[in-house]
């Protein structure tokens, strides 16, 4: 696949610092941008999802001989890329869910909103105006959605 745009870059560097400046930094867990996370084995399945935050509560960290993180994070934020169908989106939330992600954002930059889904609930859909809180996992979280996806 090729590398993503800068649109996609500048958004997955916004998510990033958030909750590296939120979340680790305060204490609540450990944030990785672009890491392989092996969501099962046998057969093995390797993902590389745009961010992670992995909760205090699931450290320390579990890392593969190769160096992939083993251990499933809290969330997980995917950046949709102007290529990405609904159909595609939608089933790597659901690979997500179903490993044991308990949120997962998908931030749509050309829609300016971040869709967050958890398992057995609607998703919700944020739109740039409105604030992303996640209190379960980074208490006091607090980003405006017009703010991560500005260019």
């Amino acid at each position: 696949m090729p590398p993503p745009g800068d649109i996609h870059g500048s958004a997955q560097n916004k998510f990033g610092s958030a909750l590296l400046i939120q979340g680790e930094a305060k204490g609540f867990g450990k944030s990785r941008t672009e890491v392989g996370l092996i969501l099962r084995r046998n057969p093995d399945r390797l993902v590389g999802p745009d961010a992670v935050f992995v909760a205090a509560a699931s450290l320390p960290l579990r890392r593969s001989p190769e160096g992939y993180l083993e251990t499933i994070p809290e969330l997980v934020v995917e950046i949709r890329s102007p290529n990405d169908s609904d159909p595609e989106v939608q089933a790597k939330v659901n690979e997500y869910l179903a490993a044991g992600v308990r949120i997962v954002w998908v931030a749509d930059p050309d829609r300016q909103t971040v869709t967050t889904y958890r398992m057995g609930q609607a998703p919700q859909i944020l739109g740039p105006t409105e604030l992303l809180t996640i209190p379960d996992v980074i208490p006091g979280f607090q980003a405006l959605v017009a703010d991560l996806l500005r260019d």
